[in-house]
């Protein structure tokens, strides 16, 4: 049996969810994070008859919503995938016990312009020194954008310029609370497309799905955002479509996407949210929602949880 989302009545389709009152758990400046689709996913995954065995996250990105899944325990486990070495580099160190030697970096970097760009401008000697160096880029690069030609903000908030942005006692509170949620949470670094087969047949596994927005015509965000931005939507609709489990994806709104979401018989809806440029704007929200899906056996969780 397959239901269409409900949007929940404390978000609506006309009201703009405050991103101020969502807890912010994320180490991350994140371009295209999802903060303002947390209430939608909460209301999601509580609607669902069974809370689901594992949360799997194949874009993880800044990780807003697997933080939030583990944190308010929807789901027994959670499983983050990402391609971005760097963008990987931050979540294998902090769910490991590099996190505090992580945490530590943080606070004693006296940061100014001259050493952000020497920081910067040096190779990452392993992966805690990449990590920090993706969190400082992150934090003072424009809009938070990781890809290739973002250039250091100049004046920043309130002139604070290259510090605008880098607040190290509270990155470090948000990589310490992550810390105790790793017992719930394993991090894989790959691609999206290898992961996802080896838990679509599993039930009790559901699957959100944001990836970089580059599907149809035109200009979309992904190119300009994303060092790895290419990807067979065709496929990824595919695999999901043999998923046993629940599935929620969010593309831009898109005609194209949406018509690959009817081939595939998902439901489609519209999410109001505002850009980085403070219009009001919508996001399509695809689900394909199995009311009767039964919890998953232990052979069906990742490897670290069984």
């Amino acid at each position: 049996m397959v239901y269409t989302l409900e949007i929940d009545s404390e978000v609506g389709r006309d009201k703009i969810v405050n991103v101020s009152s969502v807890s912010q758990l994320s180490p991350f400046r994140y371009p295209g994070g999802k903060t303002w689709l947390v209430p939608t996913i909460r209301h999601w995954l509580k609607s669902l008859p069974h809370r689901p065995t594992l949360f799997v996250d194949p874009f993880a990105g800044g990780g807003i919503i697997p933080l939030t899944v583990a944190a308010e325990k929807l789901s027994k486990r959670v499983l983050m995938a990402e391609l971005d070495p760097d963008v990987a580099s931050v979540w294998r160190t902090i769910l490991s016990s590099s996190a505090e030697a992580l945490r530590r970096r943080i606070i004693n970097f006296n940061i100014t312009r001259d050493r952000v760009i020497e920081e910067l401008g040096t190779p990452p000697k392993d992966d805690l020194d990449r990590a920090f160096k993706t969190l400082l880029r992150n934090r003072t690069q424009h809009g938070g954008i990781l890809a290739a030609g973002a250039s250091l903000v100049k004046n920043g908030e309130a002139g604070r310029g290259i510090a605008s942005r880098w607040y190290p006692e509270t990155l470090c509170k948000r990589i310490q609370y992550i810390q105790t949620l790793a017992p719930r949470i394993q991090f894989v670094e790959g691609d999206a497309l290898d992961l996802i087969p080896q838990y679509q047949a599993c039930p009790g596994t559901t699957f959100f799905i944001d990836p970089p927005y580059t599907a149809g015509n035109g200009k979309r965000a992904g190119r300009r955002l994303y060092n790895f931005n290419h990807l067979d939507h065709g496929m990824l609709f595919e695999l999901m479509a043999k998923t046993v489990g629940n599935v929620m994806m969010t593309y831009d709104h898109a005609p194209e996407v949406i018509a690959m979401a009817e081939v595939h018989g998902f439901s489609h809806d519209l999410v109001p949210m505002k850009n980085t440029h403070h219009a009001r704007m919508f996001e399509l929200i695809i689900t394909k929602n199995l009311v009767e899906t039964a919890p998953s056996t232990p052979a069906c969780l990742p490897a670290a949880a069984r």
